[in-house]
């Protein structure tokens, strides 16, 4: 008889719940079209989004569809509406955490809370909106996200370290708040400073990628949209 010690096999978690198998590919990213990203200092990015009030509609699905798609491009672990230019208060989020286990899900209308009194993690943290850009920023290492899923049922979730991170970031997208809100002038400024560096090559590789993927790849001005 063969023992193991020790080894545990990684969950995948679709809204919060357990799903065995779940394809590399989420079916969204399969379906979806590929957008531009949104650039900081594009006014969608800086404006608190409107809430979704009509539920189990083709023009959700898409959305969430495309979001899905836009977010593998570019190689993200979570997408706001906002930043494929739309004002409504949706996230996708699909992350592997400390532990090896994989979430994937959207929420609509998320209502984010902060474990204050968790303890605060430091981690360099970037935004697709920022591409290439990387800055320490302080988080709570727990939070919890309440809202519905496109049809509108209930969902309640709860993130501690890298997804809880995920949660806080995508959440405050929908109310108009970066990031890069949050740095130091100096970082602000290292962070535009990475990003004229390293812009070129961030949409490059998201453009091979669509290719590879079969997609048509978004296209994007040669100076960020937003103008900083």
């Amino acid at each position: 008889m063969g023992w193991s010690f020790g080894r545990r096999r990684p969950v995948t978690y679709l809204l919060g719940q357990p799903v065995d198998p779940y394809p590399a590919q989420p079916p969204e990213a399969r379906r979806g079209r590929v957008l531009r990203i949104t650039e900081i200092g594009e006014p969608v990015l800086h404006t608190p989004a409107r809430e979704v009030t009509a539920f189990s509609t083709p023009e959700l699905a898409r959305l969430i569809d495309d979001m899905f798609a836009t977010m593998e491009v570019a190689e993200g672990v979570g997408l706001a509406a906002p930043q494929v230019g739309v004002d409504l208060r949706v996230f996708v989020y699909d992350l592997t955490d400390e532990r090896g286990d994989r979430h994937v899900g959207h929420v609509v209308n998320p209502v984010l809370e902060m474990d204050l009194e968790s303890d605060l993690e430091t981690e360099d943290e970037g935004c697709l909106s920022v591409p290439g850009a990387y800055e320490p920023l302080a988080r709570p290492s727990v939070a919890r996200v309440r809202g519905v899923d496109q049809h509108g049922a209930p969902v309640e979730l709860e993130g501690v370290g890298f997804l809880a991170r995920c949660f806080i970031h995508e959440s405050q997208h929908l109310d108009g708040t970066l990031y890069w809100d949050h740095l130091a002038p100096e970082h602000q400024a290292d962070a535009l400073r990475q990003r004229d560096e390293e812009r070129p090559h961030v949409l490059a590789a998201r453009h091979e990628i669509a290719v590879e993927l079969g997609k048509k790849p978004a296209e994007y001005p040669e100076q960020p949209a937003g103008g900083r």
